[in-house]
């Protein structure tokens, strides 16, 4: 039986794709008979506070589905104060450091990033020509927050470069949810090890039952994070709701502005429906026509884990954030793309959809084309094989 340690920010019962990405990496290896051991914060996000059970305790150590994790302070925050997010990130980085001194590490370790300076931390303390380290790359920062808006090119943004790449030269081998960001890994490495590794969901898939829908309007569902990435808030201000009911599942930063714009709007066919565990949600989501995937901007290396989600679930989608995401939408048929930022050319696409013709037969074959094309278990075997 192998030792492998994963280094992660976000981890169950915290919610999000990066939780679920991590959750199913480490169980997918469990059962391939490798002794699995996670080490990640205690569990604060998406709101930034110490989970109640977790509250008041410096270190928590478990097992869960037979993995071992340990789970570490940290300051939990998310302030919009640059200052307390960077004590946030540094306060884990000190946890991780101490847990290396007083830990035998495995030779094989797997590392989440962003955040780039968690990544740097496990990487600068771990490297060693004994130790294999695989670097997950899901973002590519600094470049995703200068498109976001959160960064500025300036001294701050060529320090948060320089650790990129230092995170880049010294893995051995770096996972990629996307081509885009093998692409940029290979502009600056172009010998180094990388394998394309997306975030396909391991779910039971359910049977999609054919109910005629009793409205005349189209129900169109969003769940997930109410974060500034996704701008779910300027969606709700930019929606045409004369044909459309829009259904809101998920929290996060927006939440509270999402809530208020709704209560000050009450003729508009907008519902919020709070947060749900992700099987609920899969219930849920089986009662909409359509769902949305939005981006507020193009994020170069984004793809949003929801397009292997909601397309293993049969339900079709209405992407709106450009990019190789919208490419996997166009190329599986899994539903429809309106161009990225343009709002009116959204309400135009989604005015065309019928919600009579959204029914099982299309479900069906977008749930037959997910299982066929994102498999989760041939590409864990590739994984296994690399490492």
């Amino acid at each position: 039986m192998k030792d492998i340690l994963i280094i992660t920010n976000y981890f169950p019962p915290e919610t999000g794709a990066a939780s679920n990405r991590i959750f199913q990496l480490g169980e997918g290896l469990q059962k391939h008979h490798f002794k699995v051991t996670v080490v990640a914060p205690l569990p604060n996000y998406p709101n930034g506070k110490i989970f109640k059970s977790y509250r008041g305790k410096f270190k928590h150590t478990s097992t869960e589905n037979k993995i071992t994790v340990h789970r570490l302070w940290l300051y939990a925050s998310n302030s919009k104060n640059k200052l307390l997010r960077l004590f946030a990130m540094l306060s884990y980085s000190l946890s991780l450091i101490w847990f290396f001194l007083r830990h035998n590490i495995p030779k094989t370790v797997i590392i989440q990033s962003p955040p780039l300076l968690v990544a740097f931390t496990s990487i600068f303390f771990l490297r060693s020509k004994k130790r294999k380290l695989i670097l997950n790359v899901s973002d590519l920062w600094p470049l995703a927050g200068l498109e976001l808006g959160a960064l500025k090119k300036g001294l701050v943004y060529q320090i948060l470069e320089r650790i990129e790449q230092f995170n880049y030269k010294h893995a051995h081998l770096i996972l990629g949810q996307s081509q885009e960001i093998l692409n940029h890994v290979i502009s600056t490495f172009p010998i180094k090890e990388t394998l394309l590794y997306r975030n396909f969901p391991n779910f039971k898939p359910p049977h999609i039952i054919d109910v005629p829908s009793p409205s005349k309007k189209l129900k169109l569902v969003y769940a997930g994070l109410l974060g500034v990435a996704q701008g779910v808030y300027k969606l709700c201000q930019e929606l045409d709701y004369t044909t459309i009911e829009f259904h809101i599942y998920g929290s996060g930063a927006e939440r509270t502005k999402i809530e208020n714009f709704i209560a000050k709007h009450p003729r508009l066919d907008i519902k919020y429906h709070g947060e749900l565990s992700r099987n609920e949600l899969h219930q849920e989501l089986l009662r909409y026509d359509v769902t949305i995937i939005p981006l507020l901007n193009r994020i170069y290396g984004s793809v949003p884990s929801k397009i292997f989600e909601y397309a293993r679930l049969g339900l079709p989608v209405v992407y709106f954030g450009g990019g190789e995401g919208e490419a996997i939408v166009k190329e599986n048929n899994l539903g429809w793309v309106a161009k990225a930022g343009d709002y009116t050319h959204l309400n135009i696409v989604i005015s065309k959809l019928n919600p009579v013709e959204i029914n099982y037969d299309l479900k069906k074959q977008i749930q037959i084309k997910a299982l066929k094309t994102f498999d989760y278990d041939s590409q864990l075997s590739q994984l296994i094989e690399t490492i």
